[in-house]
């Protein structure tokens, strides 16, 4: 494991752990093995690494932390060693993914790419190449992790008896929050800019046909940000993780064969197979999507305006009016409540609200029916729409009345961590330990690790 690598490694925290080792103050000079774990070694410079890391994040470090970080970093060793007996690996477009979230952070600490590159004195292909391994390991543990605890439920009586363990002041603060209604209308569907975006999609077709590079165009090209800076590569991926019509097509190509042009919700797609490997492949795509006039947009904000008006005129419930005009599937249905992705429930703090929305929302009062203004859906698809403030939380402390799925979620976490915890004591018995003399200071949480 590199410098660079170990630099960007960040400090796993373990969702399911909790450390609290004594002073460790001891300050070796030299790179050598510390810490044993199966056939897997931890050297000085791992530990080292992480503090480096943690520092560069803001994270509070002191002579406790290398006994934290060590006994971190031997229990992802564990679960690495059962990832690979029960097959649990990532797919490539996760490592991807987090490689470019990582990098991305990474320019907004120090400025730039340009101001990275400069750090590490390597260019950011090779920063990613000395990343992109140890990534891999570290989500490959995170996977274990989950999957060890998937099985794990909770009824409410243990809800309940949680709730009542718990001091008072211990109970997380929830911020003010709001649940909102929506009707949402999408551009229409003009022919005569689907017409356009097709005719662009088959002239790119043609120039790949005639020899140049999908991936070239795809990164001048593609309306997908996420993957036309890889040069429209999204990394293998299952049928289930692709929409349909594009799954239906990629799946079907022979390699290096370009479709002809596919359309989802995402827009319109011409698709490139790389490679197929059991039930995943690889692909590139372009993305377009129609652009609208206008005029278009002009009608359906003024057709959002006066629904909006009927509302306010008592000439229609909000309700009633997103079942009947709304477009969006995900909540015309219940009358136009939105529900928060992130949680499940109808309450939105305004960090999960597009900023438009938030925006929008911030200046009405309980009842209150906006007018039209443009938005994106969950997919980053442009839309328009009205909202409504159905109800307004203040902030508080977290109870069980209003806040059961919070106090759920804290007690499933719970139960979890203490079934993680005792088949990681299990495995600790089983498994080659050996850990340096001068480590022998650390009063680790978990005891098992010194036999």
């Amino acid at each position: 494991m590199n410098r660079v690598t170990k630099m960007f490694l960040g400090f796993s925290a373990m969702a399911l752990l909790s450390f609290s080792p004594r002073a460790f103050s001891q300050k070796v000079m030299v790179d050598q093995v510390i810490a044993v774990v199966g056939s897997d070694a931890i050297l000085v410079s791992d530990v080292e690494q992480e503090i480096l890391q943690m520092r560069a994040e803001g994270m509070p470090v002191n002579d406790n932390t290398r006994c934290e970080v060590l006994e971190n970093l031997m229990t992802q060793k564990i679960l690495l060693n059962q990832s690979r007996i029960d097959s649990v690996f990532p797919s490539e477009s996760q490592v991807e993914s987090q490689l470019e979230q990582r990098l991305s952070y990474f320019s907004n600490q120090l400025g730039s790419q340009k101001a990275v590159e400069n750090y590490f004195k390597k260019s950011i292909y090779e920063i990613k190449a000395d990343l992109k391994e140890s990534l891999r390991e570290q989500i490959q543990t995170q996977q274990m992790q989950s999957k060890i605890t998937e099985k794990i439920t909770i009824t409410p009586s243990e809800v309940k008896s949680f709730y009542k363990s718990l001091p008072s002041d211990s109970l997380p603060m929830i911020n003010l929050q709001y649940v909102i209604e929506q009707v949402v209308k999408y551009p229409p569907e003009a022919s005569q800019a689907k017409f356009e975006v097709k005719q662009k999609l088959l002239a790119l077709r043609q120039r790949i046909l005639d020899g140049e590079k999908f991936s070239s165009l795809a990164i001048l090209y593609s309306e997908d940000p996420g993957s036309a800076r890889r040069g429209g590569e999204l990394g293998f991926r299952s049928r289930g993780e692709l929409v349909k019509p594009f799954a239906d097509v990629a799946f079907n190509l022979k390699e290096g064969q370009v479709s002809q042009i596919v359309e989802s919700e995402y827009g319109y797609h011409i698709i490139q197979l790389i490679e197929k490997k059991d039930d995943k492949v690889n692909v590139r795509h372009i993305l377009m999507k129609p652009t609208f006039s206008p005029e278009d947009e002009i009608k359906v904000q003024q057709t959002l305006d006066s629904i909006a008006t009927a509302v306010r005129q008592d000439s229609i419930t909000f309700e009633k009016a997103a079942r009947k005009y709304s477009d969006d599937k995900k909540t015309n249905l219940n009358g136009g409540v939105m529900v928060n992705p992130q949680t499940g429930s109808v309450r939105f703090e305004k960090d999960q609200l597009m900023p438009t929305d938030y925006f929008t929302i911030k200046e009405l009062k309980v009842g209150d029916v906006s007018n039209a203004f443009e938005s994106r859906d969950e997919m980053a698809n442009m839309v328009y729409k009205i909202v409504a403030v159905k109800d307004i939380i203040p902030a508080h402390r977290a109870n069980i009345k209003d806040d059961y799925d919070v106090i759920q979620s804290l007690a499933l976490r719970k139960k979890q961590q203490d079934f993680f915890l005792d088949w990681l004591g299990k495995k600790k018995k089983n498994m080659f330990i050996r850990i340096d003399p001068q480590f022998a200071g650390c009063n680790f949480r978990n005891e098992g690790w010194v036999k």
